[in-house]
């Protein structure tokens, strides 16, 4: 079911040019090579790259940082620096275009390949208007085209992107548009001259889920629309199982896998490969399960050693993985390749993620086994209200409003439990979180910790206090670790501050260390000297130094690859079960909200829309919103993805200074749009409370809630 009534399938942003390719191969790569210069030697960013594209085929490029996905695109558009050494061969239409000067490119480049960017905001000019922006990028290539037909072209170009109100968002500057709609204008720029070949470099990464879900329809609309091939490359598996015809995995620079999507995700044939599927929290999950865990990292690309590069993080490894880098090779299925000189005994034995990569064995505690409601109450919200004057003037300021962050929610989270916190941003988590992290009395309402009141604290030393039991995970490991200190005083800091002895802080650190899967004797090292996970860890040993009751985790694995993010799932999950903690899990991707909480609360410009058990919720929801959010999801199954119907949200979030009356989702809500008047001015009114559906602990805020399966 789709919210989206306009049909823009029909609208011609432009006159369909001449192909010099219409079917069959539109663009060849042959042994691409890329290496720049280090001090440490020459860093060899892609090795051996080779593909065939055909017209209006969409190939997906997956891997991990630092695999080489997007040097090797930026080495196809002539976009790398100089001091870049870049051999092999690249042919657009069987034309040689690795080795053009920069003028000679830039006549090809936004012609007829183009790119979209991974960061519009970045990539747009902030001085310039959108529209003037497309007319740039259309006359740079036809200057008999006038700038007045160019701009009516610009207004077809974001009509066909869904941007609202095309003739008067023309002449808007990239800052007054949401993430969404610049990724959106973004697409516009590349299309605008119907290119052959479209690179989309990671263009979903940093979108809400319905934002993506958009964006990743437009993506379709503008391929069908200009019949380009595409390369798409993402981290993300649920996005290629949706969107690809075939797929590329690369690790430590070269491709490592190719074949078919279907002969990918189903018939994996290299380690790496089944490594990364087995790590993907699934949304159709139908019970928790641990996930794959690739233990250690990515080599360097300097002086790789010989043999697999992927050998030390492989459980399959024997010693003659490496004496010599196994070539890619054709394995038992046509047209699908593999760099494993084990990918005959993996066809054979028919071998899972479960079968090579070690899997903990995660039972629940007694205590999470006890009944929800025997358990003591770790955190509960009454009523909580956050409200933030508005303000207007330099000089003389004067209130014009209030912005209603937070506007009267009840939750409450029980010892051993982990609650999940969704939503869009802007909806209200993070105000949500800070309001329990500051211990402070909100606008209106209580929060309640470990049983204390925060209106009762008197004192500093009272809230300091309480502080030894709730901790907090942030999203970005690098940025709320102090690079100028060493590990151990990272991690030693709260106890210092809670003036702990010297020698029990000294042997907890290294207990901590070890209990989060890291070697102690590294305690002396700073925080850039560890990967991205390692940091997390590091992060959460800290959290865990004064042996808190309840985490509040803020977009704890957001930042990671997927193998990464496994790992510090499962390391969430351990520590949960071991040592009885509580968890306030924020997240906005559902599959890892599905796999770490037992419930979950969907938030919506400040009011919760549902809540209930996660199973019940993800299974049976019953609120549009939450519908739409969960249909956004894409879930690693081509076969799924083929056969699924997303709910398409229009128009973006309101202002919490400026809310809707009534139900505050009946702006977007595609529900409302098929009520008689008389249903809708109920909507309009009345703003509906969350009503008890007749389960054990499943409620939802819509006045004609109604259950809709939608994974």
């Amino acid at each position: 079911m789709s919210t989206d009534t306009t049909d823009r399938s029909t609208a011609t942003a432009a006159p369909r040019k001449q192909r010099r390719t219409t079917e069959g191969t539109v663009l060849t790569v042959r042994d691409l090579n890329v290496t720049f210069p280090s001090e440490a030697g020459p860093v060899k960013a892609v090795r051996g790259l080779n593909f065939d594209l055909a017209a209006g085929e969409t190939m997906a490029i997956v891997g991990e940082s630092g695999s080489g996905k997007s040097v090797s695109s930026y080495a196809m558009m002539g976009l790398l620096p100089q001091n870049a050494r870049i051999t092999g061969s690249v042919k657009l239409h069987g034309d040689e275009i690795l080795n053009l000067d920069d003028a000679r490119m830039s006549r090809i480049r936004g012609r007829e390949l183009a790119i979209i960017f991974q960061d519009p905001l970045s990539a747009l000019t902030p001085v310039y208007s959108i529209g003037d922006q497309i007319v740039e990028a259309i006359r740079t290539h036809d200057k008999s085209v006038p700038k007045a037909k160019a701009m009516n072209r610009a207004v077809e170009l974001l009509d066909l992107v869904g941007i609202p109100n095309p003739q008067v968002r023309v002449r808007s500057f990239p800052h007054e548009f949401s993430g969404g709609m610049r990724q959106r204008a973004m697409i516009a720029m590349a299309i605008a001259n119907d290119p052959d070949v479209i690179i989309a470099d990671e263009p979903t990464t940093a979108l809400d889920v319905t934002i993506q879900a958009q964006v990743l329809e437009v993506l379709k609309t503008a391929q069908r629309e200009t019949g380009a091939a595409m390369i798409m490359i993402t981290h993300d598996l649920g996005v290629v199982a949706g969107i690809a015809d075939r797929v590329t995995v690369m690790y430590a620079g070269r491709p490592v896998e190719q074949g078919s999507v279907d002969e990918i995700f189903y018939a994996p044939r290299m380690p790496y490969t089944i490594g990364l599927l087995g790590a993907v929290p699934r949304l159709d999950a139908s019970e928790k399960q641990p996930l794959a865990s690739l233990e250690g990292n990515p080599p360097s690309v300097v002086n790789l050693p010989p043999g697999c590069p992927f050998a030390p993080r492989c459980p399959m490894h024997q010693p003659d993985c490496l004496t010599a880098e196994p070539p890619l090779v054709p394995t038992d299925r046509p047209a699908h390749t593999a760099a494993c000189i084990y990918s005959d005994t993996i066809a054979t034995r028919e071998l899972g993620y479960a079968d090579i990569f070690p899997v903990p064995d995660l039972r629940p505690s007694s205590l999470e086994q006890a009944p929800r409601e025997s358990r003591p109450t770790v955190l509960e919200l009454q009523d909580l209200h956050r409200h933030y004057p508005l303000m207007k003037g330099a000089i003389f300021r004067r209130r014009v409003g209030t912005v209603y962050a937070v506007d009267g929610i009840d939750l409450e989270i029980r010892k051993g439990e982990t609650l999940g916190l969704v939503g869009e941003s802007g909806c209200g988590k993070s105000t949500t979180l800070l309001e329990v992290l500051q211990l402070k009395p909100p606008t209106e309402g209580n929060v309640v910790v470990l049983g204390k009141d925060v209106r009762e604290i008197r004192s500093g030393a009272e809230r300091r206090e309480l502080r030894r039991d709730l901790q907090v995970v942030f999203q970005d490991p690098m940025a709320s670790l102090d690079p100028r200190l060493p590990v151990f005083d990272i991690i030693a800091e709260p106890m210092t501050v809670q003036k702990m002895d010297k020698q029990a802080v000294e042997k907890r650190v290294r207990e901590l260390m070890a209990l989060v899967g890291l070697e102690p004797s590294h305690a002396d090292r700073y925080p850039q000297h560890f990967s991205g996970g390692q940091r997390q860890r590091i992060g959460i040993a800290r959290a865990l130094a004064l042996e808190p009751k309840l985490l509040v985790l803020d977009e704890p694995v957001s930042a990671l690859d997927v193998s990464i993010q496994a790992g510090v799932i499962n390391l969430l999950d351990e520590l949960k079960t071991r040592l009885g903690l509580s968890y306030l899990f924020v997240a906005h991707d559902l599959s890892v909200v599905r796999h770490i909480a037992d419930r979950v609360a969907v938030m919506y410009l400040g009011k919760l829309v549902e809540v209930g058990d996660v199973d019940r919720v993800f299974d049976h929801p019953t609120h549009p919103y939450t519908q739409a959010l969960l249909s956004a999801i894409p879930l690693p199954d081509p076969e799924k993805e083929r056969s699924r119907q997303r709910i398409l949200l229009t128009g973006d979030l309101p202002s919490p200074a400026n809310p809707p009356s009534g139900c505050k989702f009946r702006t977007r809500c595609p529900k409302f749009q098929t009520l008689s008047e008389s249903q809708q001015q109920l909507c309009i009114d009345t703003p509906p409370d969350l009503f008890d559906l007749g389960v054990p602990d499943h409620r939802s805020a819509c006045h004609y809630n109604a259950e809709l399966q939608v994974i």
